[in-house]
């Protein structure tokens, strides 16, 4: 399952608009907003799917059988990139447990690249719903690494991706090294990706446009 949503002419597609702008990038306050909303958007949507059970509320005039997430899901995000899609799911899921990977781009002399993982902070994870926040997902290889990593922890009931931007040479990846039962919600899908795996138009470094330019590695 893939959501665009900015096929649906949400507020979602502003907000990616301005990711986008170059003109409006030079805001790192703003560019984090931005994704801290996109984060609570896709929060909510994703919300409307996940298993409720029906439970008694004692009010100050009586009893109200209200509706309440049955189990409260793992947030986890790629690190640094992530944190500001984190920050806004977090504002909505906000008794959720988290998991932390650090998951980048080492270059090589010769430009290709790998995908290191140094870190890995997570609660337990066996028949747990997985929300992974990840602004950008170009070639896959990242998410398609954290995701192995963190199965290899224990066995998710569910997993969900969401992103900014997604590029379909990454979709095709992910779930052909996942499987299709992944779901992948995308501000919006991008067709084209370059040599050295960057997404075109895209916006740029989404690590580096919310916190400033790193050293390279």
């Amino acid at each position: 399952m893939v959501v665009n949503l900015s096929e649906e002419h949400s507020l979602v597609s502003n907000w990616v608009s301005e990711l986008r702008d170059i003109n409006v990038q030079h805001d790192r306050l703003r560019f984090r907003t931005n994704l801290e909303r996109i984060g609570g958007a896709v929060a909510y949507e994703i919300s409307k799917l996940l298993p409720y059970s029906n439970v008694e509320i004692q009010t100050p005039l009586g009893i109200h059988t209200s509706k309440v997430l049955s189990q409260q899901p793992v947030l986890a995000t790629i690190l640094r990139a992530g944190l500001p899609l984190h920050n806004g799911m977090l504002q909505f899921f906000d008794k959720a447990d988290n998991a932390f990977i650090s998951a980048y781009r080492k270059h090589n002399q010769d430009g290709t690249f790998e995908i290191s993982l140094d870190y890995l902070s997570c609660p337990t994870l066996d028949n747990r719903i997985i929300i992974i926040s990840d602004p950008m997902l170009a070639t896959g290889a990242s998410l398609a690494k954290t995701i192995q990593l963190l199965k290899d922890e224990g066995t998710p009931a569910a997993v969900y991706v969401v992103c900014a931007i997604a590029c379909s040479v990454g979709i095709e990846y992910l779930q052909r090294e996942c499987g299709k039962d992944i779901q992948i919600w995308c501000g919006d899908i991008d067709e084209e990706i370059t040599a050295k795996g960057y997404i075109v138009p895209g916006l740029g470094d989404a690590g580096d446009l919310s916190f400033g330019i790193k050293m390279q590695s």
